[in-house]
């Protein structure tokens, strides 16, 4: 066994989370204060993170918050390509897993904008790029079908994430005891439940998106909490969204401390996840 692979993986994986956590309990933290009228945005992790960038040692902090961020990815796809978490082959398990897949995907990006501020370059806000992808996408046959499927996607997601939130089952892949998951489980299922519902409300973008064929509907994050304020009583709402974040964030660090990662080893991914793309593997 290669000494220097050994762990690598599962190390970048907790950093990973870590990386995750801080981003949302910002995102989190600020939105909560937007709704208190304390200052703060409710906006996205992108914002978040261009928000610690403006504060002391910020491009520091945010190279390494583009470093976890990047390892969390690579995790997300060892996890979904080896079936690191054993989820299996049942039709549940390849959507968990090409979930993490897609998952990787995003946190990818993220990790290269966080990275390119860190650097220096993209200090000014371009436009959206989920507008911008979605418009290509809506320019393609069958394009606005695609548009619709994400949607219901990301609106299955986010039933996911109630169901996860209500069953209780966010500690199940934590190495904690019963006295300790007392306390963390209530922690998770609040964060779970507040992006079940940001998701609700993405995907419902992406469905007006797709029936409109305007790309200008979809929306992020960012969003999904102005649809929360401009409801009655939108204040309250966004207040309990946005704390419902920061507890995912908050629970992102739990992870990171305790979540039972069965990675292999880094001189042996390349072997697993071939040995997952063959046919039958």
């Amino acid at each position: 066994m290669n000494l220097l692979g050994r762990n690598v993986i599962e190390r970048l994986a907790r950093f990973g989370y870590g990386a995750r956590g801080v981003v949302y309990c910002i995102v989190g933290g600020l939105a909560l204060l937007a709704a208190l009228g304390r200052g703060g945005r409710a906006d996205d992790s992108e914002s978040a993170i261009r928000w610690v960038l403006a504060g002391p040692f910020g491009s520091v902090l945010v190279g390494f918050i583009a470093i976890g961020l990047l390892g969390f990815a690579l995790w997300r796809f060892v996890e979904g390509l080896t079936d690191a978490d054993r989820r299996g082959t049942s039709p549940k398990g390849l959507v968990v897993r090409a979930a993490h897949v897609g998952s990787a995907v995003i946190y990818t990006g993220l990790a290269i904008t966080a990275g390119s501020l860190a650097l220096g370059l993209g200090r000014a806000r371009g436009g959206d790029g989920m507008q911008d992808w979605t418009a290509w996408l809506l320019s393609k046959p069958f394009g606005l079908w695609l548009v619709g499927l994400i949607g219901l996607g990301v609106m299955a997601g986010g039933v996911a994430f109630l169901v996860k939130a209500a069953t209780g089952k966010v500690t199940d892949r934590l190495k904690l005891d019963a006295g300790q998951c007392r306390w963390a489980k209530p922690v998770g299922q609040f964060g779970y439940a507040a992006r079940g519902v940001a998701f609700l409300i993405i995907g419902g973008f992406f469905l007006a998106a797709a029936w409109y064929q305007a790309s200008s509907e979809v929306k992020g994050l960012a969003g999904a909490f102005a649809a929360l304020r401009a409801q009655p009583y939108g204040w309250v709402l966004l207040a309990i969204v946005a704390a419902g974040h920061f507890a995912f964030g908050a629970f992102g660090l739990i992870q990171a401390r305790f979540r039972h990662i069965d990675a292999p080893d880094l001189d042996e991914t390349d072997d697993a996840v071939l040995k997952a793309l063959r046919p039958g593997g």
